[in-house]
């Protein structure tokens, strides 16, 4: 397949970046520097849903969009360019992504038109140390009555203070480690025992903490099969990964873009520096790194979208999109601090913002090194 978008998806890219356009950077810094308890507009999420692009990997039949990962990857990319707070990753992909693959009848009426809405916002509750480790689950859920009995503690949930309800991740059976025995539930996050505080991450973005002290949840919250949730994480977890990849192209090549017009406007000698050949040969260097990124993420979304992909192979694309957007990502906002000089850490000037968010998306899911040993692993090394 050709690594490019087909006319209707360009259409969706340009929808989603002339809407968070209007606004651009200013959305995220209005809410950080008025110490917004939400840290997101509601509002905007709700034009997500009336503009298809809340559920864009929801069927139709329950208000969605019906589309795949390679819309997602490009809603999340212009979400990446602008900066845009929004509960899309994880609600309209882990989250939805979940209740879709998983979710009974009851559970897909319950949840899935209201984030297709732009109402309702789910968050996947999976993480527990300080990096990302899926499979290390030390949460627990026990048998108790009808129903479980959760204790445990989750981290670097993603929107999980504004969260309508917490898909969590608790060990079922076996070990810490194990692959098996990790089972999925439904919490509503105001039942007893359950502890959430916000953590505002370093780029302005949001994330919790949550606590669960014997929180008591019955039986019809299990999502799928008792210790048979391990198979759906790693399928939801490689569409996010690739669409926080996509975000990093956009944040890097965003970062490009206002270093390309720095160089323009900015004298030196009486000439613009972007005429000095030392600057030309960086720049002209990110822009191919850049194209080489974006070709790998698109990659990555096509094989997730293509049928009867082996989970090995589409996890491999993944993983080679994710650290290849983790780099370059993290070059451009390095080159785009270097070539704008001292003033670039500066808050008047956006590119501090761009490092500190690309800071944050790579470590989301998986940072470089993450996906770099995932595939060594995997070629046997």
């Amino acid at each position: 397949m050709a690594l490019i978008l087909t006319d209707e998806q360009q259409m969706l890219a340009e929808a989603a970046d002339g809407l968070l356009g209007e606004e651009g950077v200013g959305a995220l810094r209005r809410l950080r520097d008025d110490r917004d308890p939400d840290g997101l507009s509601r509002d905007l999420w709700r034009t997500f849903g009336e503009m298809g692009l809340a559920g864009v990997m929801i069927d139709e039949a329950h208000g969605g969009s019906g589309l795949g990962a390679v819309e997602a990857g490009v809603i999340a990319e212009a979400l990446g360019k602008h900066l845009t707070p929004s509960p899309f990753l994880g609600s309209s992909v882990l989250g939805a992504g979940l209740i879709v693959d998983l979710g009974s009848a009851e559970q897909k009426d319950r949840w899935l038109p209201g984030v297709a809405e732009g109402e309702a916002i789910l968050a996947l509750a999976l993480e527990e140390g300080g990096r990302h480790a899926p499979h290390r689950i030390a949460a627990r859920a026990e048998r108790d009555g009808n129903g479980f009995r959760l204790n445990g503690s989750k981290a670097f949930v993603l929107d999980g203070h504004v969260a309508d309800a917490l898909i969590v991740a608790a060990r079922t059976s076996g070990k810490v480690g194990d692959r098996e025995g990790v089972s999925l539930f439904l919490v509503d996050p105001g039942t007893a025992g359950v502890a959430i505080e916000r953590t505002a991450m370093v780029d302005a973005h949001n994330a919790a903490r949550i606590m669960l002290d014997d929180v008591r949840v019955d039986a019809d919250a299990l999502l799928g099969e008792l210790d048979g949730a391990g198979p759906a994480l790693d399928r939801v977890l490689d569409l996010g990964r690739g669409c926080a990849a996509a975000s990093l192209v956009g944040a890097g090549a965003q970062a490009f873009d206002l270093t390309l017009d720095y160089l323009r406007t900015r004298t030196q000698f009486g000439r613009a520096i972007g005429e000095f050949q030392a600057l030309q040969h960086r720049a002209a260097h990110l822009f191919t790194e850049l194209e080489i990124a974006r070709a790998a993420v698109l990659g990555a979304l096509q094989t997730l979208d293509r049928p009867g992909v082996a989970p090995a192979q589409a996890a491999r694309a993944v993983a080679v999109a994710k650290a290849k957007a983790g780099q370059v990502a993290e070059l451009a906002v390095q080159e785009a601090v270097q070539m704008h000089g001292g003033v670039g850490m500066t808050d008047e000037f956006d590119v501090g913002l761009y490092m500190k968010r690309v800071r944050v998306l790579n470590e989301t899911l998986g940072d470089v090194g993450h996906h770099q040993e995932a595939l060594a692993t995997a070629d046997g090394w």
